[in-house]
C-alpha cells in the first residue's frame, strides 16, 4: 500500500569513528518540528551504514534532483566504496554533502527509537541549503520525474 505514496529520493550520508564515509539511498524521512527544527530518518537494521549513525551521531540528507537516478541506484546497493568518483564537500559536521542535488540538510542526532526492523533517528537541523530544481521521485516501485 505504501507504494502508492509518492516520495522524494535522498541519499543519507554519515561517517564512522575513523572518518570513513557511508551513505544509503532512502525515502523514509520526514519533518518532525519547526521549533526546534527536527527531522526523522528511518534506517534498516540490515543496512551496512546502520552502526555508523551511532558512531558519528550526525547525518546529512542529500535531496536528489531528477538527473541523479544513477547516483541513487549506486547508493542503494550494498558494498563497495560508493564515494569514489562522486563529487562532494564536507559539511559543517564533517559528513559528506553530495554535489548536484536540490539541497542538503545537516543534522545532529538527538534521539533514537527502535521501530521493528528499523531504527528512527531524530536529528536537530544544524544547517540546510536549498538549490532548487526538479526532484527525483519514487512511486509504485519505480523512479519518476515530474511531468
Amino acid at each position: 500500500m505504501m507504494g502508492h505514496f509518492a516520495t522524494g529520493v535522498s541519499i543519507i550520508t554519515t561517517r564512522d569513528r575513523a572518518g570513513n564515509f557511508y551513505g544509503l539511498t532512502a525515502n523514509a524521512l520526514t519533518s518532525v518540528s519547526l521549533a526546534p527544527p527536527l527531522l526523522l530518518i528511518c534506517i534498516d537494521r540490515k543496512a551496512e551504514t546502520f552502526a555508523h549513525f551511532y558512531d558519528s551521531r550526525a547525518f546529512v540528507v542529500n535531496l536528489l534532483a531528477e538527473d541523479q537516478q544513477a547516483l541513487s541506484v549506486r547508493f542503494a546497493k550494498s558494498g563497495g566504496d560508493k564515494f569514489t568518483g562522486v563529487p562532494y564537500q564536507l559539511g559543517r559536521l564533517g559528513v559528506p554533502v553530495l554535489d548536484g542535488g536540490l539541497g542538503h540538510i545537516e543534522c545532529r542526532i538527538i534521539d533514537t527509537h527502535d521501530a521493528g526492523d528499523h531504527v528512527m533517528h531524530v536529528g536537530e537541523i544544524e544547517h540546510a541549503i536549498a538549490h532548487g530544481g526538479r526532484p527525483l521521485l519514487f512511486y509504485q516501485g519505480q523512479y519518476r520525474i515530474l511531468g
